[in-house]
C-alpha cells in the first residue's frame, strides 16, 4: 500500500502538523467526495478532523472542551 504524508498547518494557532503513512488511495477518494472515516479508517479521529477543518487536537480541544458536569 502506497502512503505519503499530509502537511497542515493549523487555522487557529498556525502550528505545522504531519500526519503520516496516510494511504494514497484513501486520501484521494476522501477529496473525490468519500465520507473520511470510509475513506481513511486508519487514522485517529484527531488527525481526520485535522484535514476537514483544519483545526489542530489542541484548538479543538480549547474550542470544545469536554464537559465533565454530567
Amino acid at each position: 500500500m502506497e502512503t505519503t504524508t499530509v502537511v497542515k498547518n493549523c487555522s487557529c494557532c498556525a502550528a505545522q502538523v504531519e500526519i503520516h503513512d496516510v494511504p494514497l488511495e484513501g486520501y484521494h477518494a476522501w477529496k473525490q467526495g468519500e465520507l473520511i472515516q470510509n475513506a481513511l479508517p486508519e487514522l485517529s479521529a484527531e488527525d481526520r478532523e485535522l484535514l476537514i477543518s483544519g483545526t489542530c487536537d489542541v484548538c479543538w480541544n480549547m474550542l470544545f472542551p469536554e464537559d465533565d458536569e454530567e
